[in-house]
């Protein structure tokens, strides 16, 4: 058992949580949690840590599958733990690799894009709720919220392991990309004249989500098929990154199922 922070694993442990830069060197990044870990696909999981607590808990028996688990004393396991309330239990997990043309290989994919979030909270909520509604991938410039960080991987409750995600070194290039496959692409713009569920999603479909403040860089915005917008009432402007992306993509998947049951 581990009861000092000094360790070297510890400190690694703590490096992998607090630093972007060390996850990427090495691959991996860091869950937490009784259900982080029971639905993290066996093969990504490296190294699995519990704290002394968890182990004496008889309810907990039957959750942890690898034997060779790292146990550290309830002190050290609530300095390398990112939450509040430590579950006491956390591994490192491998970043999936994924491609934009192993996305686009489903039939008239439906893709949320993200420029800029800042919000590691907001980016989670993206992913689960590109998950519910069935989204083929979550494509991110590189200036966006790392997907590691522990908020995010918290905020998506799972849907890490299973949305197709990754970083475009040139959104714009990928949006270009993406249209040539006959794919269209919505802006949520306030220059939008079209209400969000007047269009036709029941095609290939992107819908582009920009930086909480600033929104979508007007180099971006242009690229864009349509602008649509979410009618607002009141003195409101624009919704929280998350919520919009959430009423575009259950518009589309509304849409899709209704034509699948037709």
């Amino acid at each position: 058992m581990i009861t000092s922070v000094s360790n070297q694993q510890i400190r690694h442990l703590l490096q992998l949580q607090k630093k972007a830069r060390a996850r990427k060197e090495e691959g991996v990044f860091i869950v937490e949690g009784i259900k982080m870990y029971q639905e993290a696909p066996r093969e990504w999981i490296v190294k699995t840590y519990v704290s002394e607590s968890f182990l004496k808990k008889t309810e907990y028996q039957h959750v942890l599958g690898q034997p060779n688990a790292e146990i550290l004393s309830d002190e050290v396991f609530r300095k390398v733990s990112d939450t509040q309330t430590p579950q006491g239990i956390l591994c490192v997990v491998r970043m999936p690799e994924n491609s934009l043309e192993s996305m686009l290989t489903q039939e008239a994919p439906l893709f949320l894009l993200a420029e800029n979030i800042q919000d590691p909270g907001n980016l989670g909520t993206i992913v689960r709720t590109g998950e519910g509604a069935g989204v083929s991938g979550v494509i991110m410039s590189r200036d966006t919220v790392d997907i590691f960080n522990p908020k995010t991987i918290r905020s998506t409750m799972g849907s890490i392991y299973r949305v197709p995600f990754l970083y475009a070194e040139d959104f714009q290039d990928v949006i270009r990309r993406i249209q040539s496959r006959g794919i269209s692409v919505y802006a949520a713009h306030l220059k939008g004249t079209a209400s969000y569920d007047d269009k036709d999603y029941t095609g290939g479909t992107a819908f582009l989500i920009g930086n909480e403040g600033n929104g979508l860089t007007e180099e971006t915005a242009a690229l864009a098929t349509d602008y649509i917008r979410i009618p607002m009432n009141g003195e409101v402007e624009s919704l929280n990154a998350a919520v919009a992306s959430a009423l575009l993509l259950y518009e589309a998947a509304r849409q899709r199922r209704k034509r699948d049951n037709a």
